[in-house]
């Protein structure tokens, strides 16, 4: 949905277009939309008046939402709906008077952002034992939300030591862990054990790209390597291959890997579920964009354009609208 939103960002407006922060953490997927005139910042201030500011998918502080709304930049909040999910719980239970154990990795800009929803009521946990160093007065309501990227295994033991110290502990009828991250640590955990030696696309700053690689790890692969790109990839490979990608890993990437591996006796697939998830892009975005292509049409006579999200948005893979690199010139093209 973000990838989506940010390239529809890039065709309405005028270079350059601003994001606040990574769009996701995916190095090749960032460096396209430097391709197109999109600009990163670590700082909406940065970015100048009336010009357009996509906010990325790990969310944003309430404050940084509120800033980049000044001095009429037009916002588009491509926070992705299930981070957005654990903003609101934060908010519910500090409102409530709860203590909020926020199981998440410090710095991630994920837990930065919504730690600063409820920053008086919130404790940063990382792992088992910091559960039990925790000063809360007894009697003090205590909830528990999660990084949406954290792998199984992290959030598992951190659950059970805050449950065992808390047995009024309140937690979501709904899992905070994105379907994406534990489908994919699902597949892992059934395809690592087979495999000689597992090859990990995705960036060092995605979470659950890191995630992973532990769980490659931990399910009994001694051989595994986490790889930005097909240059990466080591050339000594042998037996049998598992090959896994971070949720915003492009899919032309995946199938360059898998290209240049070459297996002799094919591809085998994986299979642990089936995915139907949908989100629409940012309502800001379809807002802007419906009024955009409604005036071309009346002033112009433009065609509409096949950008625009349309009740057929859902069937439009993100890969088919993220440049890709050239191989033979280095630019990047639409696929």
């Amino acid at each position: 949905m973000a990838i989506k939103a940010l390239s529809w960002m890039v065709r309405v407006f005028e270079p350059p277009v601003y994001c606040y922060h990574e769009i996701v953490h995916n190095a090749l997927v960032v460096e396209a939309f430097q391709a197109l005139g999109v600009i990163f910042v670590d700082d909406v201030s940065e970015v100048p008046p009336g010009k357009a500011v996509m906010l990325s998918a790990h969310g944003s502080a309430p404050e940084v939402e509120a800033q980049a709304g000044e001095e009429d930049r037009i916002v588009v909040d491509a926070c992705c709906p299930l981070v957005t999910k654990v903003h609101h719980e934060m908010k519910v239970r500090a409102r409530k008077g709860y203590t909020v154990l926020y199981v998440g990795h410090a710095g991630h800009e994920e837990a930065i952002g919504t730690m600063a929803v409820a920053p008086e009521s919130v404790r940063l946990v990382q792992h088992d034992e910091d559960v039990q160093g925790l000063q809360i007065d007894p009697g003090q309501p205590v909830a528990l939300l999660a990084q949406t990227t954290l792998a199984h295994d992290e959030w598992s033991g951190i659950v059970d030591a805050a449950r065992l110290r808390f047995p009024d502990l309140w937690m979501p009828g709904r899992s905070d862990l994105c379907y994406a991250t534990t489908n994919r640590q699902a597949a892992m955990r059934a395809l690592a054990p087979g495999c000689d030696a597992v090859v990990v696309i995705g960036s060092a700053n995605s979470s659950n790209t890191v995630s992973l690689a532990k769980t490659a790890t931990a399910y009994g692969c001694s051989r595994v390597h986490r790889i930005n790109s097909l240059a990466e990839l080591p050339d000594d490979l042998e037996g049998v291959i598992g090959v896994t990608a971070g949720a915003s890993a492009p899919e032309w990437l995946v199938e360059e890997v898998l290209a240049a591996l070459a297996p002799a006796d094919g591809v085998e697939i994986v299979h642990v579920t089936d995915e139907d998830e949908y989100f629409p892009p940012p309502p800001e975005l379809r807002d802007l964009l419906r009024v955009t292509a409604a005036a071309a049409t009346a002033l112009l006579g433009a065609r509409p354009d096949p950008a625009v999200p349309t009740a057929g948005d859902r069937l439009v893979p993100a890969a088919s609208v993220l440049p890709r690199p050239d191989t033979a010139t280095g630019v990047r093209r639409a696929s």
